[in-house]
């Protein structure tokens, strides 16, 4: 993989395409998500703590879609107000993680509610219908269906806006003290949280995923979490005549065209030896953020534990 130097990064600004009614479509995708209520369903957890009440919480997303979380909170809150709360997504693949990590959270006076992204290792439904191939991974799920709005990733980030305005509704959290949290395809969709419930205060992002696809097409991405879109080409269009056309699609759920509308506070992590999300397809979506922002930067490891993270997202959520 061919990176760039730490100043280059810095001033790098992506090389994928936005589409000229990107904002448009993100507007038309908002008003769907308006239209969607609020309801929700809890239902007490199996597993229990004597510093927490533990919820599976479900609600209805946009296309009817039955989406599951993880809802921790704090037994007690200080003063009997309303409290922070940060909403918590997960790496690609995977599922809403385990209840612990949660109760520490709690512990500390702040509700947690964890999403499990549509059709991926927890509980919640895929239930989008799209025309074209569904095989090998979710960036290409609608690529080639004639509407874009059958994009699999566009209905993901209007879920995380729809947890956050749902924990942002719950009588024990301050709607103006909730944060949002999640490591490479979970940082993917805290950007996409941010950007689209613009009364999250504080993100914090880690080696995100779902940027700059252009970027890590160009890159090894044989080995990297992008390697759908190598499959795609391989198998789809082997001599690239559709190449402009797809990555303009994939420009709707590029998180660097969504970055300058978040308006929190971001603490953004990165790994400079990142070889699963490239670290200049991180950049290009960190380097459009206008709002506050702090990049914390892992010189020598890449997609890995990075120790004494969680003590400083913790930190950086005790100020909600």
């Amino acid at each position: 993989m061919n990176e760039r130097s730490l100043p280059q990064l810095q001033a790098y600004e992506g090389s994928s395409p936005r589409p000229v009614d990107f904002e448009d479509y993100w507007e038309r995708a908002l008003r769907e998500l308006e239209a969607q209520p609020l309801d929700y369903e809890l239902v007490p957890a199996e597993f229990t703590s004597p510093l927490a009440d533990c919820f599976h919480l479900y609600f209805t997303g946009v296309g009817g879609a039955r989406i599951h979380c993880k809802y921790v909170r704090p037994k007690t809150l200080s003063g009997g107000k309303g409290g922070p709360g940060v909403v918590m997504f997960h790496g690609y693949a995977c599922d809403s993680g385990d209840w612990l990590e949660k109760v520490g959270y709690a512990a500390h006076g702040i509700s947690v509610l964890a999403m499990d992204c549509r059709g991926q290792g927890g509980l919640s439904e895929d239930n989008l219908s799209v025309q074209g191939t569904t095989v090998r991974g979710h960036i290409i799920r609608g690529i080639d269906d004639p509407d874009p709005d059958h994009l699999y990733y566009r209905n993901v980030f209007l879920d995380t806006a729809q947890t956050a305005r749902i924990l942002m509704a719950m009588p024990e959290v301050d709607p103006e003290r909730v944060g949002a949290f999640g490591l490479s395809q979970g940082g993917g969709l805290t950007i996409a949280c941010a950007s689209l419930e613009p009364r999250i205060k504080v993100a914090v992002p880690v080696y995100p995923f779902l940027s700059d696809y252009k970027r890590a097409w160009e890159t090894n991405i044989t080995t990297s979490a992008y390697e759908e879109l190598n499959y795609y080409f391989r198998f789809f269009d082997p001599h690239h005549l559709r190449e402009d056309e797809i990555f303009g699609r994939l420009g709707y759920i590029d998180i660097q065209n969504l970055a300058d509308r978040v308006q929190a506070k971001v603490l953004w992590v990165t790994g400079l030896t990142d070889t699963i999300c490239p670290p200049s397809t991180q950049f290009a979506a960190y380097n459009k953020i206008t709002s506050d922002k702090e990049l914390l930067v892992y010189h020598e490891y890449g997609h890995e534990y990075l120790p004494y993270l969680a003590d400083r997202t913790l930190q950086a959520f005790m100020v909600l």
